[in-house]
């Protein structure tokens, strides 16, 4: 908002209305520049109000807005350079791979170190699908399980927060887990269902709906590499291990051992969702030689003889 000198005549008359005024020494009046905002009034008396040391303020204030703004639009136009640059890194680096695997760099000794590639079991069984979509009339027509182990993504409670912890899989709501047609898959055998804290009542709900009974259930403690107790975020406790619940309907499987191993598995905490290796050997140690189908199954847990399937593979 720009500025501008009014000169006002004044008179010895005035002082107190204009409160610049001077008067000569012969009486003459003599002109005194004072400064006033525009839009006010010639006759104003009172240049100094309020209301125009509010204006100089509200000049203040939005020449700096403008320079913030300047400052904001040069910040962007940085950023969006940087986000160009990244967005063009990638490519060059398959360039770069493919130029370095066609002899064009180096020497082709460290060729895929910085490439690390998932080797999975050579007999393992793994289908890489949609849980909820997958066509399991098909799989349970070819093949009935002696054992099913899941891991199933439960959805975590509202009132019970993460607390910092990152969830990286997509959570399913109870309804879904349920409508698995684990009852076609299985017409004796176990079940081995991991279960988080709150949906203890629901896995036992699961059980029933899907024709088992409660007969077990196995506590994995977690340790970390220098074998101590590796506690975990929890909502009221601190969690250091998980449960899995077994369950089982029908006759025995072929070749069912009773009374092995032990239901407290003590193993190092590995990545997120991974689960102990021991389960898997104590499984197949219950029921030799048996048909294992793991749902929800992650790569890092596939396993020669066992069919997985999970999106995650």
């Amino acid at each position: 908002m720009s500025l501008f000198d009014e000169v006002i005549m004044t008179d010895s008359g005035n002082d107190s209305e204009s409160g610049h005024s001077s008067t000569a020494g012969n009486g003459t009046p003599t002109i005194t520049p004072t400064t006033r905002m525009p839009g006010t009034n010639s006759n104003n008396n009172n240049a100094s109000s309020p209301s125009a040391f509010a204006s100089l303020t509200a000049g203040g204030r939005l020449t700096k807005l403008l320079a913030r703004e300047q400052e904001l639009i040069k910040t962007l136009e940085e950023l969006t350079r940087e986000i160009e640059q990244l967005e063009k890194a990638p490519e060059e680096d398959e360039s770069s791979k493919a130029g370095a695997g066609n002899g064009e760099e180096g020497d082709g000794d460290d060729e895929g170190d910085d490439l690390e590639e998932f080797e999975a079991p050579e007999w393992c069984v793994p289908i890489k699908a949609n849980v909820m979509t997958y066509d399991w009339d098909n799989l349970a027509a070819e093949c009935q399980f002696d054992v099913i182990l899941m891991d199933p993504p439960w959805q975590l409670a509202t009132h019970a927060p993460t607390r910092g912890v990152a969830i990286a899989y997509q959570q399913l709501p109870d309804i879904c887990i349920e409508e698995l047609p684990v009852p076609k898959l299985s017409s004796n055998g176990f079940i081995f269902i991991w279960v988080i804290n709150n949906k203890y009542a629901r896995a036992f709900d699961l059980m029933r709906k899907w024709g088992y009974s409660y007969v077990d259930d196995i506590t994995w403690v977690k340790q970390t590499v220098n074998r101590r107790m590796a506690k975990g975020h929890g909502y009221y406790l601190q969690h250091a291990k998980e449960t899995c619940l077994v369950g089982k309907k029908g006759e025995d499987p072929p070749n069912c051992r009773h009374s092995i191993g032990s239901d407290v598995i003590f193993s190092e905490r590995r990545g997120q969702s991974q689960k102990p290796e021991e389960l898997y050997e104590m499984i197949e140690e219950l029921v030799p030689n048996g048909r294992y189908l793991e749902i929800f199954g992650r790569k890092n847990n596939l396993r020669d003889y066992w069919v997985t399937v999970g999106n995650e593979l």
